[in-house]
């Protein structure tokens, strides 16, 4: 899944020297559309004195309420699927760009207002946060070292920005600073900072935001560096606002509808009391069955029994059990050689019809309750010799609506074909053909109007790969994601048996209401 967190306050704070009198510390920026990064040696004379120099820096505040409220459900922290990067558009306006310069970001280790400023010229609006203050309540909250400028420790009390410190995972203290090289100037930002994100969802870290600047040695040295000019939260396209893009795994892989001989797979049992998911419960007492190896999967046909040890699922940075889900995964071998009537075996059912169907009794741990009774067809593995593309995908959305709240939540259907097993199949009449479910499909989100990709598919993090369950493949969608007042599409990327394939779904077009 994908989340989007939006910013919530942005400026950038500087000293330039204004026409060779006084330096701008005072000034505030807040409200304007860019945020410009620059750092000046020896460009201006201050009142006849020496070299000088003049730098800015950017302060920005992101909404993580988005992620915090998924970390108790399908959200954790902890896995090495979660990733989190700090995005900005880079703003072209004619203006010279420097080369060879890497940015730093920092958390910030106190809050800042935003500020009224607009001034980006003679930067004459004063408010703050400026170079020398930070905030203001019931007086000023200066900097501790202006340009909010301080380091240090986590949890230290006296600094601006926290440089380092120990995130308890056994790692020791480490530094914060993220960091990104621009080698030809005009490139987008986007800097990976999962540990920084992770550490302040779990607590450790409060949510003042973040300092975003040239790196310490390239602040001091004898260059200048004018100007790199990001778009702020103000800018009039929604798409060039800074953002924090957050990607994690949510999917889930059952195998109803996919289960192979001679590998694992995994059943999924979902249990419902009115509206909601809800636990089973057994015995008179009416006792949920919850927690690990809490029923028993069993597996018949005619005389052959597998029975499998299940446990609710689990999920979330707490492995937080997932009220009235399921789950237990076995594989059976194609040369199974117990019988299922007195003469055959499986393996030689599997020979005569390519599958065999089971059926499935899910059942309380001592096998007194049956819980539910079901079934599950397993498929023989497809081997074909010298066949090195032997499918044509085509995915199909089911039922998709032309128009969503950005509040949304949306489960997408998916309806999969293979248009090569189609073509050769011989029919003598109208006919229904299953769906086939593809094990590796990933989505991305298109600008219907202009086609560019708005949110790319992950096959790194899985963070749009799509689910699967008994009824077929599926996705689950925030439109939080996408700003409103836009018409999109979905592509959807494939990887089946060796071959990829990038498939345009124009089919379904939707817009997002705000």
């Amino acid at each position: 899944m994908i989340i989007i967190c939006t910013g919530t306050a942005d400026t950038y704070i500087t000293d330039k020297i204004i026409d060779g009198n006084f330096r701008a510390k005072d000034a505030n920026v807040g409200q304007a559309s860019t945020l410009d990064l620059f750092k000046l040696y020896n460009e201006t004379k201050l009142s006849g004195t020496g070299s000088q120099l003049e730098v800015s820096r950017a302060l920005m505040k992101f909404d993580l309420n988005p992620v915090w409220n998924l970390t108790g459900s399908i959200l954790d922290i902890r896995s090495s699927k979660f990733n989190a990067k700090l995005v900005m558009k880079d703003v072209m306006t004619g203006h010279a760009i420097p080369r060879n310069f890497t940015l730093s970001v920092f958390p910030l280790s106190q809050s800042f207002d935003e500020g009224e400023g607009m001034d980006t010229g003679k930067f004459s609006d004063v408010h703050v946060a400026n170079f020398l203050t930070a905030s203001y309540t019931s007086q000023n909250n200066v900097w501790f070292l202006s340009g909010a400028n301080r380091g240090g420790l986590l949890d230290s009390v006296d600094i601006d920005y926290i440089s380092s410190g120990n995130l308890l995972d056994g790692s020791g203290v480490v530094s914060f600073e993220k960091n990104q090289t621009f080698t030809k100037g005009p490139e987008d930002l986007s800097i990976d900072i999962t540990p920084l994100i992770s550490a302040t969802i779990a607590g450790q870290i409060h949510n003042h935001g973040f300092r975003l600047s040239y790196t310490s040695s390239e602040e001091e040295d004898a260059k200048t560096r004018f100007v790199k000019r990001f778009a702020s939260r103000h800018v009039a396209n929604p798409f060039l606002r800074p953002r924090i893009e957050v990607r994690f795994d949510d999917t889930i892989q059952d195998n109803h509808q996919d289960f192979y001989f001679d590998t694992s797979g995994t059943l999924f049992l979902n249990s419902f009391v009115r509206s909601s998911a809800a636990n089973l419960v057994s015995g008179s007492s009416l006792t949920d069955v919850a927690g690990s190896n809490c029923f028993v999967l069993h597996l018949n046909k005619g005389l052959y029994n597998l029975y499998v040890t299940g446990s609710q699922h689990t999920a979330g940075s707490a492995d937080a059990a997932q009220a009235g889900v399921y789950s237990a995964s076995f594989a059976i071998a194609s040369n199974e050689s117990t019988k299922y009537n007195k003469r055959d075996s499986i393996a030689k059912l599997l020979r005569e019809k390519g599958e065999v169907e089971f059926t499935t009794y899910w059942n309380s741990v001592d096998g007194t309750v049956t819980y539910h009774t079901g079934s599950v067809t397993i498929k023989q593995p497809v081997r074909k010799g010298g066949q090195f593309i032997s499918r044509e995908p085509q995915i199909v959305i089911d039922g998709a609506s032309t128009e969503y709240h950005k509040k949304d939540t949306v489960r997408f259907r998916l309806w999969g074909n293979d248009l090569l097993a189609e073509d050769n199949a011989p029919v003598r009449g109208p006919y229904d053909t299953p769906p086939v479910i593809f094990e590796k499909v990933y989505y991305q989100v298109v600008d219907r109007v202009t086609e560019k990709i708005i949110l790319a598919y992950d096959d790194a993090n899985d963070s749009t790969r799509v689910s699967t369950d008994s009824d077929g493949m599926f996705f689950d969608f925030k439109m939080q994601s996408l700003y409103e007042g836009r018409s999109y599409a979905f592509d959807f990327y494939i990887v089946d048996r060796g071959s990829s394939y990038l498939i345009k779904n124009r089919d379904t077009v939707f817009v997002v209401k705000g």
